[in-house]
Formats: C-alpha cells, sequence, structure tokens
C-alpha cells in the first residue's frame, strides 16, 4: 500500500495567509486552495473597484497558487464563492467566465455575513493535478 503524500503548496505571487493556514494543500492529485480575496500580495489591501476587481484579484491570485502547482484553472473540479452581498452574483459571475472557460467546475455560491479584511468576495477551490509532486 502506498504511503499518504500531503505537500503545503506556497507562492509569494499570491497573498501569504493572513491567519494559521496553508495557500493550499495537496494531498496525493487532490489540491484544497484556501479561499482567495480580493488581496493584493504586494501590499496586503484589498484592490479598489469593488466586487469586480475583487473577484478578478482573487481569481488572479487562485491562478497562481495552481501554477505554484503546476496547474492551471482546467484543473479546478470545485469552487465555492462566498459573497458578501448576493445581488453581486451576476458581477462576480462575469469575471468567473473570464478565467473558467469551459469544462466547467461544480460551485456553490453563498452569501455571508462578514468576509476577512471586508471583503466582497472570496473564493475557494479543489483541484486534481496531474501527477503527484
Amino acid at each position: 500500500m502506498s504511503s499518504l503524500i500531503k505537500k503545503v503548496i506556497s507562492t509569494a505571487k499570491a497573498p501569504g495567509a493572513i491567519g494559521p493556514y496553508s495557500q493550499a494543500v495537496l494531498v496525493d492529485k487532490t489540491m484544497y486552495i484556501s479561499g482567495q480575496i480580493g488581496m493584493d500580495p504586494a501590499n496586503g489591501q484589498l484592490v479598489p473597484g469593488g466586487v469586480v476587481e475583487e473577484a478578478k484579484q482573487a481569481l488572479s491570485n487562485m491562478g497562481e497558487i495552481l501554477k505554484a502547482a503546476d496547474c492551471d484553472f482546467s484543473n479546478v473540479v470545485k469552487t465555492t464563492v462566498l459573497l458578501a452581498d448576493i445581488n453581486d452574483f451576476n458581477a462576480v459571475n462575469e469575471i468567473y467566465k473570464q478565467y473558467f472557460k469551459s469544462s466547467f467546475p461544480a460551485r456553490a455560491a453563498y452569501q455571508v455575513a462578514a468576509l476577512p479584511k471586508g471583503g466582497r468576495v472570496e473564493i475557494e477551490a479543489i483541484a486534481v493535478t496531474k501527477a503527484r509532486l
């Protein structure tokens, strides 16, 4: 029986964790990506411009984490979108489909009471890697 492989995935090209968690954890061929908000990795602040710009930044951050594991958005099989206001659902969808172009992952979306740093959107994901790292 082979042993379970667990590896922390981290990149300086995405914001560091703002708590006791990892950007992502790879377990065998499945990667669990922590929720990404619209935080600029250069200064640790939310990007200006509201939910649309925050969604772009959150997905760009996720893209950098995927790259760190030799993956891209096509490897993502499930996402969860957390919104401060469910009325932003359509605006976030317009950004989301710029990153997920085909073979869309399964997804859930929820309105929540609050997000870290006063963010408007947070997106987490599960991806399947091409090979074990």
